[in-house]
Formats: C-alpha cells, sequence, structure tokens
C-alpha cells in the first residue's frame, strides 16, 4: 500500500467540497467553497485549483505527496478525455476540460467521474457497500439518481446513462417527468415526487389529516413534513408514504431482478426518513422480485451521507 494521499473534489451546484484522504480512504482533512455558477460557470475550475493550492500550502504538502485527485460531478461525463457537458446546475452549458486544467495547474494526476457513481464508490468502499463487488446506489434527492457497481467495475454504458435509475419506468400513464416521457420513478419518489403525489392524494381525500389542513391552508409542504406526517400516524401521510414505497419498490424490484446486487443501498436527502421507509420499501421489494434475487439481494441505508462523495471520488484516484 502506497503512504501517498489522496484528494476528492464533489462538485455541487451550491457548494464544492474536498478532502484529503489517506490511501485506505480514512479522511484526514476536509474543507468546502461556496460554487460559484456566474459566467457560465467559468470560475468554477479556477475556483478549484486554487482552494487545492492554498489547503497544500497550508498543510506544507506538495503534489509528489499524492496518488491524485477524483472529482464527481454533475451532467455528462467523457472518463478518457476528462471532459464534461451538460451540468445545467453548474451553469456549464458549453464542454469543460476539468482534468486538462486542473492536472497543468497541480501536477498531479486527475480522474472524474458522474457525482452519483462516484457516491456509489465510496459508499461500496468505506460505506453500507462493505466492500461488496456488486452494489447498486439509489439516490433519492430533488431528482433521482443511480450508480451500478457489477462484479467490481463501476458501470457508464456506451454513452455514460447506466445506472439511470430515475428513468425507469413505473406507471407508464403517469406524470410527465422532465425528461420527456412519462411515469418515471423521479416523477413519484423523489424529493419533488412525493410532494406531487402528496398535493394529488389531498385533493381526493377527505378525512381528518393535519397534512390536508396544511395543503388547504396554502402551505407550501416537503416531503420530510409528509414523513413526518405519517410517522405521527396521519391518515393521508400514511398513504401518501405507501404510494411512494410501493413505487420505489417496483423500480428497485426491477433493478434486483435485473441486477441480483448484493446491496441496494438507498441514499439522498428522502432516505433521512430511515427505516419508517425502508421496512415499507422492502415489503413492496419482496412483492416484486423472484425467490433467488429475494434471498439474495438486501435493501439497505446508505451511511456516508456528505462523505460519499468525497470519498468516492478519491477512490477514482487510486
Amino acid at each position: 500500500m502506497t503512504d501517498k494521499k489522496l484528494i476528492g473534489v464533489d462538485l455541487g451546484g451550491t457548494t464544492c467540497k474536498f478532502a484529503i484522504l489517506t490511501a485506505d480512504g480514512e479522511i484526514q482533512q476536509r474543507w468546502s467553497i461556496d460554487t460559484n455558477i456566474l459566467d457560465e460557470g467559468s470560475h468554477i475550475i479556477p475556483d478549484i485549483i486554487a482552494s487545492i493550492q492554498d489547503h497544500l500550502k497550508l498543510y506544507n504538502m506538495v503534489a509528489s505527496d499524492f496518488q491524485g485527485i477524483g472529482m464527481g460531478t454533475p451532467g455528462t461525463v467523457d472518463l478518457e478525455k476528462g471532459t464534461v457537458i451538460g451540468a445545467y446546475n453548474l451553469n456549464w452549458k458549453t464542454l469543460q476540460h476539468p482534468k486538462r486544467d486542473i492536472e497543468k495547474a497541480t501536477g498531479i494526476p486527475f480522474y472524474v467521474d458522474n457525482d452519483v457513481n462516484v457516491a456509489a464508490m465510496g459508499e461500496q468502499w468505506k460505506g453500507a457497500g462493505d466492500k461488496s463487488q456488486n452494489v447498486t446506489l439509489v439516490a433519492l434527492g430533488t431528482g433521482i439518481g443511480g450508480g451500478i457497481i457489477a462484479d467490481g467495475h463501476l458501470l457508464h454504458g456506451i454513452a455514460g446513462s447506466a445506472g439511470e435509475v430515475g428513468h425507469v419506468t413505473v406507471d407508464p400513464d403517469g406524470y410527465e417527468c422532465t425528461c420527456g416521457k412519462r411515469g418515471c420513478l423521479e416523477t413519484v419518489a423523489s424529493a419533488t415526487g412525493v410532494v406531487r403525489v402528496a398535493r394529488d392524494m389531498a385533493e381526493e381525500f377527505a378525512g381528518d389529516s393535519k397534512l390536508k389542513q396544511i395543503l388547504d391552508d396554502g402551505d407550501d409542504i416537503s416531503s420530510k413534513i409528509v414523513f413526518e406526517c405519517a410517522e405521527e400516524g396521519d391518515k393521508l401521510a400514511l398513504m401518501i408514504v405507501d404510494k411512494v414505497a410501493y413505487y420505489l419498490g417496483l423500480g428497485l424490484g426491477n433493478i434486483g431482478n435485473m441486477l441480483n446486487p448484493e446491496y441496494i443501498l438507498i441514499g439522498g436527502g428522502v432516505s433521512a426518513a430511515g427505516d419508517f421507509l425502508l421496512s415499507r420499501v422492502d415489503k413492496y421489494f419482496a412483492q416484486f422480485v423472484f425467490p433467488n434475487v429475494r434471498n439474495t439481494t438486501h435493501l439497505r441505508l446508505a451511511t456516508l451521507g456528505n462523505t460519499a462523495g468525497v470519498i468516492g471520488a478519491a477512490s477514482l484516484a487510486r
């Protein structure tokens, strides 16, 4: 095992997180900066370079102390060229060259991959994936992303779209998705999807419900509020959570039947509902998989939270 360090960079639309790690994945230093998306995101890569250089100076470290830098980013990534395009929450409308620019400025080898792929690698290496060779991460956030590690290899597909779990169809006549088709898992089980389901079900609900009262008063709700009401026993909220769990169980069941991973990990903001959500999803998952998968593929909550991205990014440079 080399004693050289790794740098992990987790680039998001609001903040960019950094970490310096040992070769076996222990975080030694962490920091973050705001992501400046002004001027078509032209400040992002220079800001990343400056932050790395400042911190290496601060910690009396030089390029030769490092095995490499890995970065997770939104958008479509060309792994070989180290380029990114279509990261709209970064305001990156044109082709970006992080590998070329960051390697040139730091003198450290640089690797980049999609942010959810990288989070999956973090969970597989140091989190709930327990170093299994077959792990799928499903990240339930504003949308739904996925990362698939099969037989020890991260899957990318011919155009980098492997693992787009959010666009598995769970209701062909369902809501229209931002991708242009109908009934994607993302439309009913992401944070925004849960709210959409809640609003529709509340219109048809006639009983006594705190959640319905909130909506009838014209106040905003979030997926967090829906789950909190459900945990308090609110009848409408429990019906909403059951419907969301049904769709999640169906979508994850399809993944289980296709890939038979050892673990399907549920992460992202919606996963904060914890075992309350997991137990309900597990019930439907068992219904939608055949016996061999039911006995060998297990649903788990992701455990690394905000550090999954930097840990997984660093693992790209191993």
